[in-house]
């Protein structure tokens, strides 16, 4: 005769069984997952071409392809596939000149450093356990970070009217203002 205590025991080892097939490696291995490759590790070789004069020159043991491109040169390509077949001149022809003068000043060197602190200053949240123990509010750090969905919408809107694009205020993002219980949460 079965007891209860031994159905609740048979309950609860089966939960403990249950729990440990739901792993991913035992789903892998059944094959209910699938992996695929990165799509940004896979890389093309160049096919294998003849040269024009069929004298053949020997391999050199760990010489790069020739006809293979570097990782900038197939970025270049892709983009642009008549930018790689022509040949790179000294200077830049009249048409980039005047598009890189009407583009303006140069971006600052150190422009994705200042991109990251305004992003990391605007995004401050305190973990619970800081908000437990100090209960002095943080202080901004930095100027304030600029809204760039409000900003893009902004520039549409003076490029369609016309205008400069330092028409206008530029929306920053707003701390939250705390709520009641936000203190403690």
């Amino acid at each position: 005769m079965v007891t209860s205590s031994s159905l609740r025991l048979a309950a609860c080892a089966s939960v403990l069984l249950l729990s440990a097939c739901s792993s991913d490696g035992v789903s892998r291995t059944f094959g209910f997952t699938r992996s695929v490759p990165d799509e940004f590790t896979v890389t093309t070789r160049a096919p294998l071409t003849m040269p024009p004069d069929y004298n053949l020159r020997a391999p050199q043991p760990g010489a790069a392809r020739p006809q293979e491109m570097s990782t900038a040169q197939g970025a270049e390509a892709a983009l642009s596939p008549t930018a790689v077949t022509a040949p790179q001149s000294a200077a830049d022809s009249t048409g980039q000149q005047a598009l890189l003068q009407a583009a303006g000043p140069r971006a600052a060197g150190d422009i994705r450093n200042q991109i990251a602190a305004d992003a990391a200053g605007g995004a401050q949240d305190r973990s619970l356990t800081d908000r437990l123990t100090s209960w002095a509010k943080p202080t901004p750090a930095g100027p304030p970070v600029v809204d760039p969905g409000k900003e893009a919408d902004r520039l549409r809107t003076n490029a369609a009217l016309g205008q400069s694009p330092d028409t206008g205020d530029t929306p920053v993002i707003k701390p939250k203002r705390p709520g009641l219980l936000d203190w403690l949460f």
